[in-house]
């Protein structure tokens, strides 16, 4: 076999061992919680693949590196899970929002998914930055969650919103405020002062897995009731050139921040082209 090869094919073996060990971790985070994370919903296939991702997006990192990406994202889907197919009400998803920023801000847990949170939030704690970054996570998890109960209150009541409406709701994804979680915890010196300018370029990104992520649930949305982008009225062809269109707009603000902090840029970059062959769909082209 080819040094080339070999060598591919160590980084593979790895990878997918780093993502094997963060698994690990997550499945203890789904016992410790108790009722947060159903089998149903949350069982080895969907932890595995959650890890892949992640271990692919940052492959020079360690477990210990990758602990609060892996955390805050099994935590958003989480979240997800209890408004789109718990909440029956918008003063329950209101109230939802309301504790889990408040345990943002310090206060005590009362419920296990605010548990998670704070347990979340302490361990970014231990990074000496965090109090000068609180309010920037606190302030993307508000949007997310603002993001989550406007797509709540489309679906309960039969909106239709616009295709460029329903892509700027993307922080209703989360990854954003995962990624804000990630570069406090493991980042480097550039991308922890810069945070503002890496949400922007977080958030163009997260527009783009906002739609990939719909082409590749479309039946299962559709089976649940969920939204989809697929189902707004615009055909199928129109969809794939935005998704075309933002991962070109990405890729450029992504550029620019490979200048300063090759690895922040690489670790967005994979995430996109990862999520896309993960999931099957290509729409994910490099912009020349």
């Amino acid at each position: 076999m080819p040094d080339d090869e070999l060598d591919a094919a160590f980084e593979l073996g790895r990878t997918c061992a780093l993502a094997a060990e963060c698994g690990r971790d997550l499945q203890q985070c789904a016992q410790m919680y108790m009722g947060l994370f159903p089998v149903a919903a949350f069982g080895t296939e969907f932890l595995n693949g959650l890890t892949l991702t992640t271990a692919f997006s940052a492959p020079w990192a360690g477990a210990d590196r990758l602990k609060v990406v892996n955390r805050a994202s099994l935590w958003v889907m989480a979240v997800e899970r209890l408004v789109d197919h718990t909440a029956t009400s918008r003063e329950q998803v209101n109230r939802l929002t309301r504790e889990c920023l408040s345990v943002a801000e310090g206060a005590v847990p009362r419920t296990a998914l605010t548990r998670f949170l704070a347990d979340l939030r302490d361990e970014l704690a231990t990074v000496g930055e965090f109090e000068g970054l609180r309010r920037i996570w606190r302030d993307q998890l508000a949007d997310m969650l603002v993001g989550m109960t406007r797509a709540w209150v489309w679906r309960e009541t039969h909106a239709v919103p616009t295709l460029a409406r329903y892509v700027d709701n993307a922080d209703c994804r989360g990854s954003c405020f995962v990624d804000l979680s990630h570069w406090i915890y493991a980042s480097d010196d550039w991308a922890k002062a810069h945070l503002e300018e890496l949400r922007a370029v977080s958030r163009q990104v997260q527009r783009y897995l906002h739609v990939l992520g719909d082409f590749a649930s479309y039946r299962r949305d559709m089976s649940w009731g969920d939204l989809n982008v697929l189902a707004l009225g615009a055909d199928r062809t129109e969809v794939t050139d935005v998704m075309t269109e933002l991962a070109s707009e990405a890729e450029h603000l992504i550029e620019r921040v490979r200048r300063h902090s090759p690895r922040t840029a690489s670790y967005l970059r994979r995430q996109m082209g990862f999520s896309s062959g993960f999931t099957g769909v290509s729409g994910y082209q490099r912009a020349p």
